[in-house]
């Protein structure tokens, strides 16, 4: 998969290549958005075209003042990730910036997708573009003038509901994982590095890796959850906990992560990992002392190996 980065105008120096296009912010990669891209995919073969898609960044409510928008569920390099998954042969990785935003849905067409080479493009049902959005989908197909193809994708519902990175959003900050996994086609991940913490887990009998997450990820609910950890190639189950460890009363009451792999005793510090968060087990609480936490602690492995014994993920 070839990745470009893109900014308005548009560079006259690239030979770009004829190409079924899937435009959208696609935060999630959810199920809805695979629709589209797949579709997009689909035109390509059909048509001996380049499959591409055309993503934004940062998040154009970022950079428009409006809120809610600083952290993401696919920060940009995880977003890349899923879309060579999906087998994408191009991305344009478009700078969202006030000029590009301050354009009108008809520049937008003959100043981007034209000079794209687009023979085909695809969105989904609710998509907008142009200045202050005035763009739609049936805009870009009305304004077509057979110059290239075009469908739009209609909502994608799972298990009764239409899939949204919204909905994912709310569902991670109420803890439901396992909702947003239905969602999502795949368990939500955070990745990181193994940092030095306060060592206080291998003093009670339960080492932990603390994990510094250092991309935008969503964080969701304080909580202990049940998770899948891939370091140095290889897999381990494990708890996580989500939170400011309240029972020690900390000064710093920053969000930490500090996840506990069982049958694991190797030093991992400084690695890259990844954790998967498959189920949640409880929210976060003070307890009275050191002898409940642990007490607790023994409780939360138990039920996730439990869970994980008799349940698939």
């Amino acid at each position: 998969m070839r990745t470009i980065e893109l900014a308005y105008p548009l560079p006259q120096t690239i030979e770009f290549e004829p190409c079924a296009l899937a435009i959208g912010y696609f935060d999630g990669v959810h199920l809805g958005h695979s629709r589209v891209i797949q579709k997009a995919m689909d035109v390509a073969h059909q048509k001996e075209l380049k499959s591409a898609v055309m993503t934004f960044d940062p998040h154009p409510r970022e950079v428009l003042g409006r809120s809610g928008y600083t952290r993401y569920l696919t920060p940009l390099d995880e977003k890349l990730e899923q879309f060579e998954k999906l087998g994408v042969d191009i991305v344009y990785v478009m700078k969202f910036d006030i000029p590009f935003s301050s354009i009108y849905p008809e520049e937008f067409i003959n100043e981007c997708l034209l000079p794209l080479q687009c023979r085909h493009v695809v969105v989904g049902f609710d998509y907008t573009f142009g200045y202050r959005g005035t763009g739609t989908a049936q805009t870009l197909q009305e304004m077509s003038a057979g110059r290239y193809g075009m469908d739009i994708v209609g909502p994608v519902n799972r298990l009764g509901e239409k899939v949204s990175s919204t909905i994912i959003r709310e569902y991670l900050h109420n803890g439901d994982v396992e909702q947003a996994r239905h969602l999502l086609g795949r368990p939500y991940k955070v990745k990181g590095v193994v940092v030095h913490g306060d060592k206080r887990g291998r003093t009670i009998g339960f080492p932990t890796a603390n994990v510094a997450v250092d991309k935008p990820y969503l964080i969701g609910k304080n909580g202990v959850y049940g998770v899948r950890i891939h370091v140095g190639g290889k897999t381990y189950y494990g708890v996580m906990n989500i939170g400011i460890k309240p029972t020690f009363e900390l000064e710093k009451k920053e969000k930490s992560l500090e996840v506990h792999m069982f049958d694991f005793h190797d030093t991992i510090y400084g690695e890259r990992v990844e954790v998967e968060l498959l189920f949640m087990l409880r929210d976060e609480q003070k307890f009275a002392g050191v002898d409940p936490l642990i007490a607790q602690i023994k409780k939360d492995v138990a039920e996730a190996k439990e869970k994980l014994a008799t349940q698939r993920y």
